[in-house]
């Protein structure tokens, strides 16, 4: 689902423009723990395996 040359931890930003929302919804899914993150310092990572597993979760199966 994700390209290979991504790195394996993502940035809020990032996530942002896979998922094609704002990244203030990214921080609210985080927040919410509705999608796993590790917090560095200030600024937050998430993983390709937690967004992976975050839209395979959410999909409705319409096509």
């Amino acid at each position: 689902m994700l390209p290979a040359d991504r790195p394996a931890y993502l940035t809020i930003a990032e996530v942002a423009d896979i998922m094609r929302v704002s990244r203030m919804t990214v921080y609210r899914l985080v927040k919410s723990h509705a999608l796993a993150a590790v917090r560095f310092g200030r600024s937050y990572r998430i993983s390709q395996a937690a967004v992976e597993g975050y839209i395979r979760q959410s999909a409705t199966g319409a096509v």
